[in-house]
């Protein structure tokens, strides 16, 4: 029997945390699908740059990931009834409260696991496992540039 895992994300500017995120996941089954958030759903830190689409296709040129696709516009659990995972694997830092999460697979007769990927640190000291911090440092060497 196949196990069936979701991860999911907003995946924009892809780096090295994302990777190790989607990876850690794919370990977990034999599947991983990725659900990438649509700008709308994004409303707990700074809107994407990049299209949603385009999120999309990165993360599905990664070789951890089966299939990634985009998130439902108004209700995020609709691509989760359609998959039907046996595990979805939380981000370490994603704001997720797993309580509510649980509550709400629970009521719509979702039968799965919820578990927590592990972060991991920067190997050398330049490396970047944030979006923020890559376009933090994006503003400080290139935000002064005339277009």
């Amino acid at each position: 029997m196949t196990r069936t895992v979701i991860a999911q994300g907003t995946f924009d500017v892809l780096h090295p945390g994302h990777v190790h995120y989607l990876e850690q996941a794919a370990s977990m089954g034999d599947e991983l699908y990725v659900i990438v958030a649509r700008k709308s759903n994004v409303d707990h830190k700074e809107t994407p740059i990049c299209a949603a689409r385009q999120r999309r296709d990165v993360v599905a040129a990664l070789e951890a990931v089966d299939e990634a696709i985009l998130g439902h516009e108004e209700d995020i659990f609709v691509p989760i009834e359609e998959i039907d995972p046996d595990v979805i694997v939380l981000g370490h830092d994603q704001h997720h409260d797993e309580a509510a999460i649980e509550d709400e697979l629970e009521r719509r007769g979702i039968d799965c696991e919820i578990r927590r990927a592990e972060g991991r640190e920067p190997r050398y000291e330049e490396e970047l496992l944030s979006t923020r911090l890559i376009v933090d440092r994006i503003l400080e060497q290139r935000g002064n540039r005339s277009p």
